[in-house]
């Protein structure tokens, strides 16, 4: 069974929400990482660009394959986890560490149509 944290948010593309203040801290979670199997390959935005909801801003890749990461909510990134640069498959060891972007958020509203920790573990289990 994976493992879902009460305490954060979550998208049905398996990305995690962390909020603090109007800081969105996304990675992906524990059952994500799990269908990928050892991720060998991060490939994140750019401080400074913008992600938009429901929209790619970039891609894990795997052993076994490919999945591209869609954005829960939208803003300007201000931090990207350049340890996921060397090392990948810190995903793998702590999902729920190794946030992959932080964005600034635009509209806060969008946490709404997130999903929490209960819901998502309906379509996680």
């Amino acid at each position: 069974m994976s493992k879902i944290l009460e305490e954060l948010l979550y998208s049905d593309s398996h990305e995690w929400v962390r909020v603090d203040g109007d800081i969105a801290i996304i990675g992906v979670s524990d059952f994500a990482q799990a269908e990928m199997g050892d991720i060998t390959y991060v490939d994140a935005p750019t401080e400074g660009d913008e992600v938009h909801k429901g929209e790619d801003f970039g891609a894990l890749e795997s052993v076994k394959a490919s999945s591209e990461l869609y954005a829960p909510v939208s803003g300007e990134v201000v931090a990207v986890n350049a340890a996921l640069e060397d090392k990948p498959e810190l995903i793998n060891e702590d999902p729920y560490g190794a946030w992959i972007i932080k964005v600034q958020m635009s509209d806060n509203s969008e946490l709404d149509s997130l999903l929490n920790a209960a819901a998502y573990a309906e379509i996680a289990g």
